[in-house]
């Protein structure tokens, strides 16, 4: 069953999102996320380097950060997981109820894929 999110993160607008390269360089990246049902959406595209990295090891690590990438309090081992086309607009909901940026659809219109996170 997953924990709930962290109070080092809940609230905060953006998250650092490590992944491994194949050769196990981890790569942060910050990000948008929503937050429901204790797990973490967040949107990308499916041509995306996070995407890739993923796709080859679901292992992830998050930690509150800037829009810069600085890493603000503590950092999390996490699960990550590419949704199915079906359960696309629940991750989006939980996105647009937070960033009124992520309603404006012609900005977004190549987002194409979702990912889920879950914290063990």
């Amino acid at each position: 069953m997953a924990s709930p999110v962290p109070a080092a993160i809940r609230g905060h607008k953006y998250i650092s999102l490590t992944t491994l390269r194949k050769n196990g360089t981890p790569v942060a990246t910050p990000v948008w996320f929503g937050e429901e049902d204790e797990r973490l959406y967040i949107m990308t595209r499916s041509d995306s380097g996070k995407y890739k990295r993923i796709r080859n090891n679901p292992q992830v690590r998050v930690a509150p950060c800037t829009i810069r990438g600085v890493i603000t309090g503590p950092m999390f081992d996490a699960i990550a997981r590419i949704l199915p086309p079906e359960e696309h607009a629940h991750a989006r909901k939980a996105i647009n109820r937070k960033y009124w940026a992520a309603r404006i659809p012609f900005l977004w219109w190549r987002t194409d894929a979702y990912l889920e996170i879950t914290l063990p």
